[in-house]
This record gives C-alpha cells, structure tokens and sequence, in this order.
C-alpha cells in the first residue's frame, strides 16, 4: 500500500493523483487540499532523501566529568562504611539513604566549621551517632558482648523479666476470668 513506502517515492501529491487517475478514489472523495496543492505547486518538490553519513568522519563527542562538591564525602563514605546492611527502600518516595544523611550533615558542619577533610569526616560520624545513626565501618568485627555496658545488660535482663512476669499474669487473669 502507499503507505508502506515512508514517502520515498513520490510525494502525497503524486500518490493521490495517481490513485484519483487509476479510479481508486474518486473524485467526489479527493482530499481538500488537493485543488490548492495542483492550483500552487511548491517551487521544489518534497523528497525524501536518506542522509549518508560515514561512520569514519564521525568524530567521537566526549561527555565531560561531572562532579559535584559532595561526590568526593559520598565516595569516602562508602569506601569507610559500604552500603550499610539493608538494601535501600526505593518503594517509599521519602526515603533518604545512610549516605545521604551523611552527606548532608557533613555540608552542613562544612559550612559552619572550618574543619580539614579528615577532621570534618569525624565529626559528621559523631554527629550522625548522636542523632541515633549507628555507622558500622566497613569490615570492622560487630560489637563484642565484652564492650557492653554490663549495667545496660542487667538493666535489659530486668525488663525482660518483668515483661515475662506482667504477661504471666495477665494469660492467668485472662484465663480464670473464661472459666466457669
């Protein structure tokens, strides 16, 4: 069909010309613009021309570096850090990773502090584990039972027995409130 050919040849023009001649359509169903397009003719016809090009004189375009001031704290974090030990949660829209916190933080101590860059790293560690962020570097050994507060395990073991303690007996209550 006519349309197959992507206007390689001929022009709309000529093809509808040609079926209007060979009676496929007919006169009464000539498109509208076709007296204006046979009354003013364009001075050059429209073709379709394939552009050659020679995939030796294509030069090469470089993409320039793109790097931005907080890439290089990014980069240190996750050579000190990694990735963290949960996958990132992509599903809720406002979800700000480990290392964005990171990052973060450390422009924003960068802009208050006059700190070097080490220093600066530090310091936003710190600052992110006194906001609850616990930072667990890279290939480091987890926390020994030994480091442990031994206060904060006696106080752990008491709660634990009196949450066994309050749910023993409220399945007692419980239970001697359904008996008859």
């Amino acid at each position: 069909m006519a349309g197959s050919r992507l206007e390689r040849f001929g022009t709309v023009f000529t093809r509808v010309r040609d079926l209007m001649r060979s009676g496929v359509i007919k006169p009464s169903e000539k498109p509208i613009w076709y007296d204006v397009y046979e009354a003013f003719p364009p001075k050059r016809d429209p073709l379709h021309v394939k552009p050659h090009t020679r995939p030796s004189t294509k030069k090469q375009e470089t993409v320039p570096e793109i790097f931005y001031r907080e890439d290089e704290a990014r980069a240190k974090f996750y050579e000190h850090y990694g990735t963290g030990p949960r996958p990132f949660d992509l599903s809720k829209s406002s979800f700000v990773s480990t290392c964005q916190r990171f990052v973060d933080k450390y422009t924003e101590l960068q802009s208050r502090s006059e700190l070097d860059g080490s220093a600066l790293f530090e310091e936003t560690g710190k600052a992110l584990l006194s906001e609850g962020i616990v930072l667990r570097r890279r290939g480091a050994p987890p926390v020994s039972a030994e480091s442990r507060d031994p206060l904060l395990e006696l106080k752990l073991t008491e709660m634990l027995a009196e949450q066994q303690s309050l749910s023993a007996d409220s399945e007692e209550t419980t239970h001697s409130t359904h008996t008859p």
